[in-house]
């Protein structure tokens, strides 16, 4: 029987899967927009609403599309971070840092051993050395080596994340902005107007360009597999 006549359920099969990730993908829109809205109108329970289900609405929408485990914890990783941090206490900072951090090690375990740019390496070397360095003197105390470390690892991410292509390596380089305007606020530095709807919305664009990356590479690596798996066996 071909597969023209096999089956009229055939196409509603393959459609649902693309429906769920559809919606999925609109939740995560909805949810990011009342975030970002709710930060500028000074609306703080929308803010304290959305934030948490941002990253579990990226991750569910990633496992519909097939994605690699470590994708979804990288990505769950981040909403244990989004949750902590919605905390004033000094303990939360630094649980949130962690949770960031170990999403970032399974960023860095997705990328592989895949070849990056040395000189974009050289760049954010300087960019690390040189922000760290600004940083040190108005940071407190007890914050200055922890977050010297976690800089160390999201440089890391950031520079690995381009190996994957464009829109991963866009995706880690606002991750680094977005958690350089954090560091920049605990050091009490000047801020922008609303300083908090920017760190959100650089955060927000850098996981879906890093999960969308990740997903794209894979999807092409896979075809690739595809197609020299069946040259192989064709006569």
């Amino acid at each position: 029987m071909s597969a023209r006549t096999e089956g009229v359920a055939a196409p509603a099969d393959a459609t649902a899967p693309r429906t769920l990730s559809r919606a999925l993908l609109a939740a995560f829109a909805l949810a990011s927009a009342v975030d970002l809205i709710s930060l500028l109108a000074g609306a703080e329970l929308g803010h304290q609403i959305a934030k948490p289900l941002l990253m579990p609405l990226l991750a569910a929408y990633a496992a519909t599309c097939s994605a690699p485990r470590t994708l979804i914890a990288a990505l769950l990783f981040g909403w244990g971070g989004d949750v902590f941090l919605l905390s004033d206490a000094d303990w939360a900072f630094l649980v949130g840092m962690g949770s960031f951090a170990a999403g970032h090690v399974c960023y860095l375990v997705l990328f592989g051993r895949r070849r990056t740019r040395v000189l974009l390496g050289l760049a954010y070397g300087v960019a690390l050395v040189g922000t760290v360095a600004a940083l040190w003197g108005d940071l407190p105390a007890e914050l200055r080596l922890p977050v010297a470390g976690y800089s160390l690892l999201l440089t890391a991410m950031a520079y690995r994340a381009s190996s994957l292509g464009l829109l991963a390596g866009l995706g880690g380089a606002l991750f680094l902005l977005s958690d350089t305007l954090i560091a920049t606020g605990v050091a009490h530095w000047p801020q922008l107007p609303a300083p908090d709807f920017w760190v959100m919305l650089t955060y927000i664009a850098a996981q879906y360009l890093l999960a969308l990356g990740v997903l794209r590479a894979m999807h092409g690596e896979r075809r690739t597999s595809d197609r020299l798996t069946a040259s192989t066996v064709t006569p």
